[in-house]
């Protein structure tokens, strides 16, 4: 029998499964529709269409704490914090949003923890953690008594400059374990030792909130498994079951990081370095930038509205999935998202009770998709679509063909502003980078995206609906730790006491998922003196000296330049100012090897039907499969696989390369 590691990616729509054989490399993938009631059990379900297996591994990709997050899913959630700072998430940042231009008409939203259910305790200790007044413990078993008296089991604790030094919460967790058993408990100084209270509140309080809902699906994965098995989290690496419940705030962008990675991945083996990726699913289109092989890292990420200021893959989402659902506003103008019909009931053209026109629909109506998905298991109804497109034309006052293109297009400017984010708003030229789509929705609007953004190609990797589950069993494991210093005279000393402290951590931790011989990777905030927000640099290892001080300002002058087109390398009137160390502990895996020519080869069989693109044409339909590399493809064409479809234009080539990927270009 043979040893496969298994990758189980949950999406909204689908469940994918990829098996690498761990002595071939040969890979084995698969779909099955997701269960949002319970997630678990489209994990199950995958796991058995592998069939009989000798699993040596299984990593999970999943949207729990995501999924409660987007919904707003918050209840039952206190805060505890110092005296006298009770209205620490009332005041928040002074920031409206884009969009608004000024505050008059923009309505703060609630937040995470009302005001009401916020209790102080005192205490108090100054930024360098010096004991300014004892902790009041008194005081601490009466708020203890006070939530449990409530009923609030969920609880975030944030004292301030608890960063600096911990013992504070640590005691007042004691206290809740005495007083109040059942609670769930986070610490602000176990989630994010840095300073800034009010991100560090949210959070913090976003792990609490997350707990309970992670915490019962892990147990009842793993009890149904009866195996162990990893989890994927927000900073590109995995972590044990068993230790992720502890930290689960970690995954709450568990499914798309796999992705990124994969698609990385997949990118710089065929050459490609340097790639925008971009993840369309069923309910939501994920894109994140690669620079020299390694997706963009951010601390300042949010999920839904609340900021989570952790290290976690740059991913910016936008609701513009196969799922999305199109509508009218109330000016009588056509929107599509960020409204999901999800995988239950789904698309009309499932026949599963959906009763809105999706971008699915869209795409069954102008025939750019087969009359059934995964190779036949789930077949798509062409007449409810079409019924349904047409219903929605005459309220548009439009054409059923111009109403389902209109759709589509819509569709692609939506994906378009989510790349424009991550690069023109950044400084980075989108003509410089070729897009790797993938998902089961991914390459169906390839083609128009070349045309919005100039790109200068797009590359679809083989099986592409399984790229991030492939990803899943690409990745280290990986912890991140951080630890505030704000200082303009950086004292050798101290700062390889911290990372030595940070390194001994992150040994402690990678020796519990069995790695005698970690990697650390050390790096470093830093910002000019007066400024509110700092710039992240690598920092090499070994002894700390002027070599490695110089080395290290001088990354960060490097980098201020290429970010904002400025630096202050001479000026003294300019001080460099430190403000976090961190280190990233790494405990390497044997990654599977991307092989030449992937797909098992099938006979060329000769089909066509009429397929809308800017009109009616008679299109050859393909299967990839029956591609060899180097094959040329000229639009108008349809290449259709087990889990996705790719639509070429009129006026497009696609181009299979070694490793199987179909690169598409205007011709």
């Amino acid at each position: 029998m043979r040893s496969v590691r298994i990758g189980v990616d949950t999406g909204g729509t689908f469940t994918d499964v990829v098996a690498v054989d761990e002595e071939t490399g040969e890979i084995v993938t698969t779909k099955t529709p997701s269960t949002p009631a319970n997630p678990a059990d489209g994990f199950i379900a995958g796991i058995e269409k592998l069939g009989e297996l000798d699993v040596a591994g299984i990593v999970h990709g999943t949207t729990v704490a995501t999924n409660q997050l987007l919904e707003d899913r918050i209840a039952g959630l206190g805060l505890i914090t110092t005296e006298g700072f009770e209205y620490i998430l009332e005041i928040g940042r002074q920031s409206v949003p884009d969009g608004y231009g000024n505050s008059y008409f923009w309505v703060k939203p609630s937040r995470i923890v009302p005001v009401h259910l916020v209790k102080t305790v005192g205490g108090r200790l100054d930024h360098q953690g010096g004991e300014v007044r004892p902790f009041d413990e008194t005081q601490a078993v009466e708020v203890a008594r006070w939530y449990r008296s409530r009923g609030i089991t969920t609880l975030g604790v944030c004292f301030l400059h608890s960063y600096a030094n911990p013992e504070h919460e640590r005691r007042m967790r004691e206290v809740l374990a005495r007083e109040f058993p059942e609670a769930v408990v986070s610490l602000s100084s176990d989630v994010l030792r840095e300073y800034r209270e009010y991100e560090r509140a949210v959070t913090t309080l976003v792990d609490a909130a997350v707990k309970p809902g992670m915490r019962a699906y892990i147990a009842n994965l793993s009890s149904r498994l009866g195996r162990p098995f990893s989890v994927m989290k927000s900073n590109g690496g995995v972590l044990s079951a068993r230790e992720v419940v502890n930290q689960p705030i970690t995954t709450v962008l568990s499914g798309p990081a796999a992705g990124a990675l994969g698609a990385a991945l997949i990118a710089a083996t065929a050459g490609h370095r340097s790639v925008i990726t971009l993840d369309g699913g069923g309910t939501s289109t994920d894109v994140t930038v690669v620079v020299d092989g390694d997706p963009s890292v951010t601390t300042e990420g949010s999920v839904g509205r609340f900021p989570c200021k952790i290290p976690m893959i740059d991913i910016v989402t936008v609701g513009a999935g196969g799922g999305s659902i199109a509508w009218i506003s109330p000016e009588g103008t056509l929107k599509v998202g960020p409204r999901s019909a999800g995988a239950d009931p789904g698309p009309i053209c499932y026949r599963r009770g959906g009763t809105e026109v999706t971008v699915t629909d869209a795409h069954v109506y102008l025939r750019r998709i087969p009359p059934h998905l995964l190779g036949g298991e789930i077949p798509l109804d062409y007449d409810a679509a079409r019924m349904a497109v047409e219903a929605l034309a005459d309220k548009l006052d439009l054409t059923p063909e111009r109403t389902a293109a209109g759709i589509l297009e819509i569709s692609a400017f939506n994906q378009s502003n989510a790349i424009r984010q991550l690069t023109v708003k950044r400084g980075l030229d989108v003509r410089d980078f070729p897009l790797v789509t993938f998902g089961g929705s991914g390459p169906l609007l390839a083609c128009r995206l070349i045309d919005i953004l100039d790109l200068p190609a797009v590359i679809v990797p083989p099986e592409p609906g399984n790229v991030s589950a492939f990803g899943l069993l690409t990745v280290d494991v990986k912890n991140d730790y951080v630890r505030t210093y704000v200082t303009r005279d950086l004292a050798l000393n101290k700062a390889a006491q911290i990372f030595g402290e940070l390194e001994s951590q992150a040994a402690d931790e990678l020796e519990r998922e069995g790695f005698d011989e970690p990697v650390f990777a050390r790096s470093a905030d830093l910002r000019y003196y007066g400024q509110a927000y700092e710039v992240r640099v690598p920092a090499p290892a070994g002894p700390l000296d002027e070599d490695w001080l110089r080395e290290v300002t001088g990354r960060f002058h490097d980098a201020h330049e290429k970010l904002y087109g400025y630096a202050y390398r001479d000026d003294p009137r300019h001080a460099v100012e430190w403000v976090n160390l961190r280190v990233s502990g790494i405990g390497p895996i044997n990654r599977p090897v991307i092989r030449r020519d992937p797909y098992p080869k099938t006979e060329p069989v000769e089909a066509s039907r009429r397929v809308i693109f800017d009109e009616p044409h008679d299109t050859p339909i393909l299967q990839r499969a029956a591609l060899e590399a180097g094959a040329v493809v000229h639009g108008p064409a349809v290449i259709e696989e087990y889990g996705s479809t790719i639509p070429l234009h009129p006026g497009f080539t696609a181009t299979v390369d070694e490793y199987g990927n179909v690169e598409i270009r205007r011709d």
